[in-house]
């Protein structure tokens, strides 16, 4: 049993080890996994391709029973043999839908089941930006919560200074004062950046379950995105909520389609074979039956005017939607590359100045040359340039998890699980 028990706590602890942290791809794909929303996307899809077959078909024929002149009163009454006029009927009757119909018919759910493949596109690109966004929004916030975890060690270890140097009689109450007021700044920060951590792993949890606490790996590059700003009309193309719209707009061409071949009605054939007495012949019937369309301008005519109404309605819909979309990832391409821009010019110039200004401020400290106050100005200098380099990189990462999945993977979002 202890050697059981010992195994145990073995393969446990070399599962814990062995545990990689969550990607940013990682996150994505189980977000992915156990979405409910792509399986009833792709039970719609199902459900147009099931019906564009049925749509296809011909009417079921009906089947017609009766009887055919009984008299009802008479020596003859009720009787079903007795006088030749009576006769017992049964017949099928068919309508002959034309096959140009059949086919527009099956069509309109084709496109149907069409639309629904990009919806699912629309919900793998939304999946996978809110994943990104809240697997970027933990991250972040860690990463500022780590600067303000070191700046909070640095200042108590300045407290401890500035009391012994107080305790000297060589520094001022105000400045031990100071240190504790820093320090409480500091701490009251860190309050803050612990909840929007726990926040965004309870938003990432929202998205891939069971494994949100699990260490993050390194976030991915920001210096590139797959949208071409040369190409963005074209690209822009493919956005899924486009492509929907799209997709409605051939749905409803279709339906104009079958309206104008409604115009044109079908026929119904009908045949009888009825039954009379013993004494009489039996006898078949052929009949056709043909609809009159007699006020084509306020029916048939109409209904076509009405569909092509709503198509011309999805159109510009989706020519509208796509200025719109057009525009906005503009803004986001411009501000993304100016957050590149300024995050190359902290790494280079910002946060080496601010860095430089902190050790100046220690080494005249330790000198004797400045005070402590100076020395917390210049340490918080440095936290609020390393805290603003942070929230300068969490905004363009944001920006570019917008652009690179605004567009989901064709790969993923092709398949029906």
């Amino acid at each position: 049993m202890k050697r059981f028990i010992a195994l145990a706590l073995l393969a446990a602890f070399a599962g814990s080890a062995l545990a990689q942290p969550l990607s940013l791809e990682e996150a994505q794909r189980r977000a992915l996994d156990r979405s409910r929303q792509l399986a009833a996307v792709d039970s719609a899809v199902r459900s147009s391709r099931e019906m564009a077959v049925a749509a296809g078909q011909l009417p079921d024929p009906v089947l017609k029973m009766g009887v055919d002149n009984l008299p009802v009163n008479g020596e003859d009454r009720f009787s079903v043999t007795r006088d030749f006029m009576t006769m017992r009927r049964i017949g099928i009757m068919q309508e002959l839908t034309r096959s140009e119909k059949l086919d527009l018919r099956a069509q309109r759910f084709e496109r149907e089941a069409e639309k629904s493949a990009m919806e699912k596109a629309a919900a793998v690109a939304s999946i996978q930006r809110n994943t990104a966004l809240a697997w970027l929004d933990r991250h972040y916030a860690e990463a500022m919560a780590k600067v303000i975890a070191e700046q909070i060690e640095q200042v108590k270890g300045e407290i401890v200074a500035a009391e012994g140097v107080y305790r000297g009689g060589r520094g001022s109450q105000a400045d031990v004062i100071g240190a504790h007021s820093t320090l409480a700044g500091l701490e009251d920060k860190a309050s803050e950046l612990r909840r929007r951590v726990l926040v965004a792993k309870t938003n990432l949890a929202r998205w891939v379950g069971e494994g949100a606490d699990a260490a993050l790996a390194p976030p991915p590059a920001l210096d590139a995105v797959r949208l071409d700003p040369a190409r963005l009309d074209q690209d822009l193309q493919h956005h899924p909520e486009i492509a929907v719209l799209a997709k409605r707009e051939e749905i409803a061409a279709t339906e104009a389609k079958i309206a104008r071949a409604s115009r044109t009605p079908d026929w119904t054939l009908e045949v009888a074979y009825q039954q009379r007495g013993p004494m009489f012949s039996n006898m078949v019937s052929v009949g056709v039956s043909v609809p009159l369309p007699w006020d084509r301008g306020n029916r048939q005519d109409r209904e076509i005017t009405s569909k092509l109404a709503i198509a011309e309605q999805a159109r510009a819909e989706r020519e509208e939607m796509l200025r719109a979309h057009t525009g906005e990832v503009r803004v986001m391409i411009a501000e993304w590359q100016s957050g590149r821009e300024r995050l190359a010019r902290y790494e280079k110039d910002l946060l080496p100045l601010a860095t430089e200004r902190s050790k100046a401020a220690l080494a005249g400290y330790q000198g004797g040359k400045t005070g402590i106050t100076d020395l917390l100005l210049a340490r918080r200098n440095q936290t609020d340039v390393r805290m603003q380099a942070v929230q300068l990189e969490m905004e363009t990462a944001r920006l570019w998890a917008q652009l690179e999945f605004l567009i989901p993977d064709t790969s993923y979002s092709s398949q029906t699980r």
